[in-house]
């Protein structure tokens, strides 16, 4: 950005409202230097000297007649220096943005940060907040005089003032010249002349007497530029008291500023000022900050003297007042004032009676101050004064609840008088409002209640005496709905949307069926039954019967045995059955050696294997019946079951957790029995989902579990249990050699005996012994296909 637009960003900014926070922190977004800052500073205020009429050579400093603060500063403590490492090329952040701040301070003053800045007297702990206290401690407000002003009337000329004399008219010509330590000005040509001690109007008839003889023609005129310093001493309960050097423009309450205000016991109500010994003025800083009035804030001249004396009175205010704190106060002051100074009552003040609590005698004493007497009682130092809050009570309302239009608080006034008139008020009853009754309730004198019902149908109607209102009454009006149950029917079985509905009077079974979405495919016309409950209120003892029962057919939605146009009442239950010849399709799959290998749909409850060989073609000349295994999707109770087997079987919680259970497990059969006897024991009868697998023949046999090398190798017709434990280079230590078993290719399970119980495709499994940890998941399943085939025992031992 260059100067100018810094300079007219700056500008509209300010005009907006911006405060300075805001324009430095856009400023710094926009990547503005604090060079520029500085540069656009100083074109600014040459714009505004420019802009000053007859101020042509201000920027000279020889020839400016403008005056500059020439008084003392009040030093202010200086911030600790934050943390900095070595590298000291980059800046802190808040150092930054200060620089802005003070750069931007000198032409876009911000109200804001006065209000809105840490009170640098900020009550300490346990210190008392006092009212104006902090005053002369604020930052922004200084009460530096202004320089810049029309000298004043009565301002009286002394050593160090700078007076210009201008000859105007026949003759141009000035003379410039400062008063000497002894008061006079030497004027060239005219040698010193005494104007100590005279105010200008004075010091300019002088002048013309002097200069009048040579300058006749022409008009002479004496004004001052730079002006003197004057020495005054604060004394007293200042933070700290001396002499100070201060403008001639300066008032008390600058110099109060720069003796840092008044120390914890110092006086705001009653501050001197003292002349040649003589009291000129008594200041009252609380008539500056609540009426804004500078009375008693003379101008100073050097030797006066400021003193500060003590407090004479400190009251507390507390309560619902809108400034409480601690206040000054002179002595004779009342509590009116004292509520004046605290900003009044707030909005929830109860302003009737204030409390007034007093140390005296050694003890505390209590005052109750009504509204007549807070002018005439009179403060004294160290009292604590309170304003209690309104009580959460009303004095001329009253309230209507329930089935009204418009509920809530209502004012009694002549228009709301009686019950029918506040119901009247309120909108009237509501569609669902009990009309037979209402209820009133009612404070007595001790504030307890009690509760009156009425007639309301008859107290609108004018039939009843009409009921008076008093304060604080509250009318409730009953709902029908609150007075009855909710009320509802229920539909179960083969609809679309089963479940429960709300009632509706005159709704008929056929209605509500309907309503249902109507009637599955699987739905029965023929059995439709309704459950009612027994409502007998008038029963004085209990009856055998606990539900009434209804059945119906219906036809093309319509009910054709039982009661036609079936009404129900409420907490009906509705049961639609399912039809008993509606079955749905239901699948078993072959595959493998199979002629026709697939899905095939069961045609009766009783097909067995052979039905379904036969109808998939036979088995191919590869087939190997004898080996033929049958999967089988188990349902939810043998899930169930099989789970709790696998808890008592499986000790270890890492295994049981390992454990995959799937959806299937086998069944042990034998194809090549039940194909030559169909229908005998063999053949078993086929469920929805089995899958029949026919593999081909396999001559090998597996030897698995506790052995030294599991191993798979050739069948040997009539080979012993220990020619197959030797291939596998015989049992382990932990083998328990009695146990050794045999699971088939068709899933079944034998105990190893003799030869006879090794088969081709078999697979010999050896366990541990009982006495060591029992087999993990993954040796009981996860070594070589012995997962399906431990299954299958488990299938073997439940049947």
């Amino acid at each position: 950005m260059t100067d100018t637009q810094v300079m007219e960003f700056i500008v509209s900014e300010n005009q907006r409202g911006a405060s300075r926070s805001e324009i430095v922190t856009k400023l710094m977004e926009r990547g503005v230097s604090i060079e520029t800052i500085r540069r656009v500073r100083n074109k600014y205020e040459k714009q505004q000297s420019k802009a000053l009429p007859g101020a042509k050579n201000i920027t000279t400093q020889n020839n400016s007649r403008l005056r500059k603060p020439n008084g003392e500063k009040k030093e202010e403590p200086k911030k600790q220096p934050p943390y900095k490492t070595r590298n000291t090329q980059y800046r802190d952040a808040e150092e930054e943005r200060d620089d802005y701040y003070s750069e931007l301070e000198r032409f876009v003053p911000d109200t804001i940060d006065y209000y809105m800045q840490d009170d640098e007297q900020e009550e300490k702990k346990g210190e008392k907040k006092i009212f104006g206290r902090n005053i002369f401690n604020r930052k922004n407000l200084s009460f530096e005089p202004n320089m810049n002003i029309a000298t004043p009337a009565d301002y009286r000329l002394g050593p160090g003032d700078a007076v210009y004399v201008d000859i105007y008219g026949a003759s141009q010509k000035t003379f410039e010249s400062t008063v000497s330590p002894d008061g006079y000005i030497n004027l060239e040509g005219y040698g010193p002349i005494s104007v100590n001690g005279l105010t200008v109007s004075q010091a300019t008839a002088r002048l013309k007497n002097t200069l009048g003889r040579r300058y006749q023609s022409s008009q002479l005129r004496v004004s001052v530029g730079q002006t003197k310093t004057i020495s005054v001493n604060v004394f007293g309960e200042v933070k700290s008291p001396g002499t100070y050097t201060l403008s001639a423009f300066a008032t008390v309450f600058h110099a109060l500023y720069l003796a840092g205000g008044t120390t914890e016991i110092g006086s705001l109500r009653s501050i001197k000022v003292y002349r040649h010994n003589n009291l000129i003025s008594t200041v009252d800083v609380y008539d500056y900050i609540l009426n804004g009035k500078l009375t008693g804030n003379v101008k100073l001249q050097s030797g006066d003297v400021i003193t500060v004396q003590t407090y004479d009175c400190l009251v507390q205010i507390a309560g619902k007042v809108k400034r409480p704190m601690w206040y000054e106060m002179k002595s004779g002051e009342s509590v009116a004032t004292l509520l004046k100074y605290a900003g009044g009552f707030s909005g929830e003040a109860y302003e009737d009676n204030v409390s007034v609590i007093r140390k005296k005698g050694g003890m505390y004493s209590v005052y109750s101050v009504d509204k007549y007497s807070r002018s005439a009682f009179r403060v004294a130092d160290g009292d604590s004064v309170y304003v209690d809050s309104t009580l959460n009570r009303y004095s001329n309302m009253v309230e209507i609840k329930g089935e009204v239009n418009r509920p809530g608080y209502y004012q009694m006034d002549g228009s709301i008088a009686t019950v029918s008139q506040l119901i009247e008020k309120a909108g009237g009853l509501t569609d669902y409002a009990l009309k037979q009754r209402g209820l009133m309730h009612r404070r007595k004198a001790d504030r307890s209640l009690e509760a009156k019902s009425f007639d309301v149908e008859a107290l609108m109607n004018h039939e009843v005496e009409d009921i008076i209102l008093k304060n604080e009454d509250v009318i409730f009006i009953p709902s029908l709905k609150d007075m009855q149950e909710e009320r509802t029917v229920r539909i179960e079985g083969e609809v679309v949307y089963p479940g429960v509905y709300d009632y509706i009077e005159n709704t008929s079974l056929e209605d509500f069926v309907l309503q249902a979405g109507g009637l599955k495919d699987a739905a029965s016309t023929v059995k439709i039954d309704v459950s009612r409950r027994i409502r007998n209120h008038s029963a004085k003892k209990a009856d055998n019967q606990i539900a009434q029962w209804f059945s119906f057919e219906l036809k093309d939605g319509f009910v054709v045995d039982g009661t036609a146009g079936f009404i129900l009442q409420p907490f009906d239950e509705v049961y639609v059955r399912r039809s008993p010849g509606y079955i749905e399709q239901e699948h078993v799959s072959v595959d493998g050696e199979i002629a026709f290998a697939g899905v095939y749909t069961l045609t009766k409850k009783t097909q067995r294997l052979s039905d379904l060989i036969e109808v998939a073609g036979g088995l191919t000349s590869e087939g190997y019946a004898h080996g033929a295994r049958l999967e089988r999707v188990m349902t939810y109770s043998e899930r169930l079951n099989y789970q709790n087997l696998m808890n008592l079987i499986i000790t270890d919680s890492l295994d049981l957790a390992r454990l995959q259970l799937g959806d299937t497990r086998p069944v042990g059969i034998s194809l090549d029995k039940a194909l030559e006897n169909p229908g005998s024991e063999y053949d078993l009868v086929l469920r929805n989902g089995d899958r029949l697998i026919i593999p081909q023949y396999s001559n090998t046999v597996s030897i698995n579990g506790q052995v030294l090398y599991p191993n798979t190798v050739n069948y040997k017709s009539g080979a012993t249990l220990s020619y197959y434990i030797n291939q596998a280079g015989g049992f382990n230590n932990y083998a328990k050699k009695s146990k050794v078993f045999a699971v088939n290719m068709n899933g079944t399970v034998t105990r190893i005996r003799s030869s006879r119980d090794i088969e081709p495709g078999t697979q010999i499994f050896v366990p541990s012994k009982a006495n060591k940890k029992g087999l993990s998941v993954s040796e009981f399943i996860g070594l070589g296909t012995m997962g399906a085939s431990v299954a299958a025992i488990i299938a073997s031992i439940l049947k």
